[in-house]
């Protein structure tokens, strides 16, 4: 029989707590660990899309990249949007585990399934820690450059559709070979792609401001941004591979397909 706590050690396993921003919040949000579990679902977001979504299915548990959490908590009343989420959890006696920050600087981590969904091979790390293998985003490449337009396709084709979609910054034409790729918000990260000396830089939720005064200066990589969601999306596939590895097939572990990108409507001016 596999347990709540067997899942856990997996993930945590996988992903050490450790490896957390001191900010963060992961780990086991709400379940028993005793608890049986035979089916999960492995989503980006726990929203009431996919708290639905693993009741319809009867399932156990939630793994989660974002945490529902995050910020000082002092009660979760049902009436509340993330308290009515826990609330229909427990009452349906499925677990929450939630892996962020610490699955971002995993080896392997967001950014490795992201490199790898956008047919990139990992080099090493963007910002490493100080074993020089984990850390936040990786530094990788493509088997033969190419433009940048011909790159944004490939992301655009490479990650799930969203409304927002993606756009660049750059010369269209600009040779494209390195990359640094940053699952999530990453223009905190824009300098550390620069003295990377990357061709493009790929990540999520660039702003105007940043992104502007990057560009404003000599030789610095392109700028390829996507939705946050999508970003990350390719990483519940990788935490599935690993449950489904670890466990020998003792849970169906199930990768959500529903869009919880925020966004739903988009519209380019003629």
């Amino acid at each position: 029989m596999t347990t709540v706590a067997d899942v856990v050690e997996v993930l945590e396993t996988a992903y050490p707590p450790e490896l957390a921003e001191s900010w963060d919040a992961v780990g086991l949000v709400c379940g028993d660990p005793a608890e049986r579990v035979s089916r999960i679902l492995v989503c980006v977001d726990p929203v009431e899309s996919t708290v639905d979504e693993v009741l319809e299915m009867d399932g156990e548990m939630i793994v989660a990249h974002h945490p529902l959490l995050l910020r000082g908590v002092h009660g979760v009343p049902a009436s509340s949007p993330k308290g009515g989420l826990v609330h229909r959890l427990v009452r349906a006696g499925a677990a929450l585990f939630c892996a962020h920050t610490n699955a971002d600087a995993a080896d392997p981590g967001v950014s490795d399934a992201l490199a790898e969904s956008l047919g990139l091979t990992v080099v090493g790390p963007l910002r490493p820690n100080p074993d020089g293998r984990t850390g936040i985003g990786r530094i990788a490449e493509l088997p033969a450059a190419e433009p940048l337009e011909k790159f944004v396709e490939r992301v655009a084709t490479a990650l799930p559709a969203t409304a927002g979609g993606v756009r660049a910054a750059g010369d269209p034409r600009r040779r494209i070979r390195t990359v640094a790729v940053s699952g999530g918000a990453g223009d905190g990260y824009l300098d550390a792609a620069t003295r990377a000396g990357v061709d493009a830089y790929v990540t999520a939720d660039l702003r105007h401001h940043p992104a502007s005064e990057h560009l404003s200066g000599a030789g610095r990589p392109a700028l390829v941004d996507v939705a946050h969601w999508a970003s990350e999306w390719p990483w519940c596939e990788q935490a599935a591979a690993i449950l489904r590895d670890v466990l020998g097939g003792t849970v169906n572990v199930t990768v959500s397909t529903r869009r919880t990108d925020p966004w739903t409507v988009s519209s380019v001016p003629g």
